[in-house]
């Protein structure tokens, strides 16, 4: 099933929008099946997991991290993480500048904007945001490529659009502001199993599906 839920997917969003398959918790075997379809972006929320699958799949697969990133944990991943979704402070992102640089890397980077109205969701607001893009103008190894941001668990459709809209009026705002010359900060992540259509509507160019193509997840 897992090959053909990637096929009806990527049949059903536009071209220009990218597929990251969320795949914690889920074996090896699963990632290969959705390898075998052309799938080569996947999301992983944990480090340790991670990094195992990056050492035991093959190479050609983009790693996205997308969790909550602890700053202890970032040297693990430095040497290949494609896309780190959940930059959440400055602090953060001069850590992952520091292990970038040891690798002789530019690591790209999303920051993760908290527009839920749910207080356990972690992201910056809009001054903190602009304040970490002032200060991030001298770190060298780090490229920020755009936002991420998740959208309150509600059944309320009209809530998960309208927060997906203001994340897409940041991003406009930011990239004319302080990306103009950028053609790298083209990168919004929004839009999970439950609402990436509305998301795409909204303008996301990256959707993070995890259910919707390996299965309801299950937690022991």
């Amino acid at each position: 099933m897992i090959a053909e839920n990637i096929k009806h997917i990527i049949n059903s969003i536009p071209s220009d929008v990218q597929l990251v398959a969320v795949s914690k918790t889920k074996p090896n075997a699963d990632i290969i099946e959705a390898y075998h379809v052309g799938q080569r972006l996947f999301g992983e929320n944990k480090v340790q997991e991670l990094v195992a699958k990056y050492e035991s799949l093959p190479k050609d697969i983009q790693w996205h991290f997308i969790g909550h990133l602890q700053s202890n944990k970032v040297k693990y991943i430095a040497p290949f993480v494609s896309l780190i979704h959940s930059v959440d402070s400055l602090k953060l992102l001069q850590i992952i500048n520091k292990e970038a640089e040891k690798c002789g890397r530019t690591i790209p980077c999303l920051l993760q904007v908290h527009i839920a109205k749910e207080e356990t969701k972690f992201g910056l607001d809009q001054t903190e945001l602009n304040q970490l893009i002032e200060e991030s103008g001298n770190l060298k190894n780090v490229c920020i490529c755009g936002f991420m941001g998740m959208a309150t668990n509600t059944d309320d459709m009209n809530i998960v659009r309208n927060e997906f809209r203001e994340l897409k009026r940041l991003f406009d705002t930011a990239k004319s502001k302080y990306f103009n010359q950028s053609s790298s900060f083209n990168t919004l992540s929004m839009g999970m199993s439950g609402d990436y259509k509305i998301a795409i509507e909204e303008g996301s160019t990256m959707i993070r599906l995890g259910s919707t193509i390996f299965g309801e997840r299950i937690y022991h």
